[in-house]
């Protein structure tokens, strides 16, 4: 594989990632009071890091940070499915979403 090319490549794919995980992080702090897109800030986050492990191991032509990113985007399926299922939950209780009144569901 010819990495001259590649070394141009990866440093604007590093580049975005960093923005992405940049708006990840955005969206978690200035919104407090929407628990959906919180989860999608974190999902955000979890994207820009699997995409720099792929790209990284993709230039030093190991395997490793790929295996691990697939464990990183199981870890986020799961993560969305009980997310989304608490917030149902939460939503057939009090009738809307709101992190302000998530005591409700401490048990």
């Amino acid at each position: 594989m010819n990495k001259g090319g590649f070394r141009m490549g990866i440093k604007y794919i590093i580049a975005s990632s960093f923005i992405i995980f940049l708006l990840g992080v955005l969206g978690i702090s200035l919104n407090k009071s929407n628990l959906i897109i919180i989860l999608m800030s974190i999902e955000l986050m979890l994207l820009s890091t699997s995409i720099i492990f792929i790209v990284t191991t993709m230039f030093y032509e190991q395997i490793m940070g790929q295996i691990f990113t697939l464990f990183i985007l199981t870890i986020a399926a799961a993560e969305s499915a009980i997310g989304l299922a608490i917030i149902v939950a939460y939503f057939r209780l009090r009738g809307k979403i709101s992190i302000k009144l998530l005591n409700t569901l401490k048990g």
